[in-house]
């Protein structure tokens, strides 16, 4: 089991935020790329933060999104269409997202629209 998936959302959030902020987009822009995978709002990602849930936690009550499938490209190295374990390819898609955020691109076009 990779370790990120005991890790709390909470502790790697203020990172997004953090890398999102640098390049000029918002914590708000973030949420709704996060609330657009997981079909989590604003309160409700809040309630997870609190919590400390865990990144496996945190996929396992997640609605997916159906479009999710269409998130392709490199984090990390990684193709994110070949990680096999379905549950890294979940955190892998949001690192995914929050970097397209990070680098500017629109957001329909992060939201696969």
């Amino acid at each position: 089991m990779h370790r990120i998936f005991t890790t709390s959302v909470a502790s790697v959030y203020p990172h997004y935020v953090t890398k999102v902020e640098k390049k000029g987009r918002t914590k708000a822009e973030l949420d709704q790329v996060i609330e657009w995978l997981t079909g989590f709002d604003a309160s409700t990602l809040q309630k997870h933060l609190d919590a400390g849930t865990t990144f496996e936690e945190f996929f396992a009550q997640a609605d997916l999104n159906p479009n999710a499938s269409l998130i392709t490209g490199v984090v990390c190295h990684v193709r994110v269409e070949e990680v096999e374990d379905p549950l890294m390819q979940k955190i892998r898609y949001l690192d995914k997202l929050v970097d397209e955020l990070a680098k500017g691109k629109a957001m329909e076009k992060v939201l696969r629209a």
